[in-house]
């Protein structure tokens, strides 16, 4: 009469449990422990004034731009959810705001999300092709010198990009009309650093493992190109 204790269902919970304890082997387990992945660090540069080198590419997903079908007073401020009203982030998104009526962090972040996969991904394949449109001048310069000196020792990054669990507005900046956003990524990827001979010389490619980048990204907000680039890198501290 019971189900509960009939043999196929006892046979299904019992290869649950075996999978669920395969998974558990493979991904780990979170230690609360952060770390970065080795990007070569680089500073942020002041804006270009001739407009050289300041070309971008669309944000994975940004090909539209923001809705607008809230009347302007009716949409909410554009620091909401991000900062403190009056605050010097909340002041500096407004002033965002007034030079771009259709900036909206939201969108922005949903963009440089995706961005920010497609980077991670690419500079561990050492996609050079990938990465040229999406970086500065300078960012790009640091990246390549980085996978051409893994490829010179003959080692390789392996990179399974599981997912983004934060995208956050830490800090901006208007300088001349020019938008700079720094943005504190954290992501759950499983890496591994391979030497020549396969062996595994850093990380764990059976373990899950959370990282933290801090990335900031820039663009004219008088012109009509939403578009952003990312022009700094740099390590998260512990603190962060």
């Amino acid at each position: 009469m019971n189900q509960v204790f009939d043999p196929l269902n006892l046979l299904l919970l019992a290869i649950a449990v075996v999978v669920f304890f395969k998974l558990r082997s493979v991904l780990g387990t979170r230690t609360g422990h952060e770390k970065t992945i080795d990007f070569p660090p680089v500073e942020k540069k002041p804006a270009s004034a001739n407009g050289a080198d300041d070309r971008v590419i669309s944000f994975p997903g940004t090909g539209e731009e923001p809705p607008h079908g809230l009347p302007p007073e009716d949409e909410p401020p554009v620091w909401e959810g991000v900062a403190e009203e009056g605050s010097p982030l909340a002041r500096t998104l407004e002033r965002m705001k007034e030079l771009d009526p259709s900036f909206s962090v939201k969108h922005f972040l949903d963009g440089a999300g995706a961005a920010y996969e497609m980077i991670v991904t690419a500079f561990a394949e050492g996609d050079k092709k990938t990465l040229k449109p999406l970086l500065s001048k300078e960012v790009y310069q640091g990246f390549v010198q980085a996978i051409d000196e893994r490829r010179q020792k003959g080692e390789t990054l392996e990179l399974e990009f599981v997912g983004l669990d934060e995208a956050k507005v830490i800090d901006a900046e208007v300088r001349d009309g020019t938008g700079a956003l720094t943005v504190r990524f954290v992501s759950e990827v499983i890496t591994a650093l391979k030497d020549a001979e396969g062996n595994v010389i850093d990380g764990d490619p059976n373990r899950l493992t959370t990282v933290t980048d801090i990335w900031t990204f820039e663009r004219d907000m008088t012109s009509r190109d939403p578009n952003w680039k990312l022009v700094a890198t740099e390590a998260a501290d512990d603190g962060e």
